[in-house]
């Protein structure tokens, strides 16, 4: 049997960011869910109380996103190391790792990455994490901001066709990040043992061969 070691991989803040975030992402996702088809979804009773809760977990969320970059960019200084690919990574490391998860996973092949604390994202996470959350995460606050507030920017929506458009690209990009979440999840119980992801984002500690 392989020797396993424990690391200690995932410090307090990121842990306490992670969960506050993912609450405020699961409640933007079920009260977005009754705001768009109100006549299928009623969780949170009226229309009124679920536009409410949207748009109070939307603030939360923005916050949580700053905090987000504001430790890892300026108090930990890893923002790029984490979640920039390296070259080598863009040539080679995604290909070995989209065979990984697709393939080698299934036939009982190790994971060709290992997770420390300096490196812990393989490339095919650091090219997706790089893209929801510099990306997908900030035009989704945008419009839900603009949607919140429309009149100082009023000009604007108007040029881009109307608050009917900007509501269809809040509701896609929305739609993304439940993609992003279904694939987060299914991605992290892909370890051995598969509770051992959530586990180091529950207590810190991650054991890796």
């Amino acid at each position: 049997m392989a020797e396993r070691k424990t690391i200690y991989l995932n410090p307090t803040p990121v842990r306490m960011w992670h969960w506050l975030h993912a609450f405020c992402v699961i409640t933007l996702i079920l009260t977005g869910i009754q705001i768009r088809f109100p006549e299928y979804f009623g969780l949170f009773g009226s229309y009124k109380n679920a536009v409410r809760l949207h748009n109070t977990a939307g603030i939360l969320v923005s916050i949580t996103f700053f905090l987000w970059f504001f430790y890892y960019a300026i108090v930990a200084g890893t923002l790029a190391k984490l979640y920039l690919p390296r070259k080598e990574e863009l040539q080679h490391g995604i290909w070995q790792q989209g065979i990984y998860y697709f393939s080698d996973y299934f036939r009982g092949k190790p994971n060709p990455h290992t997770p420390t604390p300096e490196n812990k994202f393989d490339p095919l996470q650091k090219a997706g994490y790089l893209f929801i959350m510099l990306a997908v995460f900030p035009l989704q606050i945008v419009t839900g901001m603009a949607l919140m507030y429309p009149h100082p920017i009023w000009g604007i929506i108007d040029m881009f066709g109307s608050l009917k458009t900007l509501f269809a690209l809040h509701f896609l990009v929305g739609c993304l990040l439940c993609a992003y979440l279904i694939i987060h999840v299914y991605l992290a119980s892909l370890a051995t043992p598969p509770w051992s992801r959530f586990k180091a984002m529950w207590d810190g500690w991650y054991d890796v061969e």
